[in-house]
């Protein structure tokens, strides 16, 4: 069985998500957990509050057992950009693209229903 977490609107780029993300994915939740707390990105820190919610979700909601759940899938899907203008040279102006994330954890214990 599986449980899902999303966390929306994360004030990050997915390009610099992505690739934390792929050093959890296929571990157990206790093992990426473990991994992402001594990750120096901020990335590390929203990745890994998903995956707690996830947990929390397969416990509470599911009944399933936090010790054999694993990180099944795991991916960042762009959402709205926040724009912004930076004056430049003679009157110019550049537009800048302040990016955000959705994160989307599902974990499975390898159960069939």
């Amino acid at each position: 069985m599986q449980a899902k977490a999303v966390t929306k609107y994360v004030r990050i780029s997915p390009t610099k998500v992505r690739p934390v993300m792929d050093l959890v994915r296929g571990k157990p939740v206790d093992r990426a957990l473990a991994i992402l707390r001594y990750l120096p990105h901020k990335a590390a820190r929203e990745i890994a509050r998903t995956i707690e919610s996830a947990r929390a979700n397969a416990t509470n909601n599911y009944d399933m057992a936090p010790d054999a759940l694993i990180v099944k899938y795991i991916f960042a899907d762009e959402g709205p950009a926040f724009k912004r203008i930076m004056p430049r040279a003679r009157g110019r102006a550049d537009r800048i693209r302040k990016r955000t994330t959705h994160i989307t954890v599902i974990v499975d214990d390898g159960e069939e229903m």
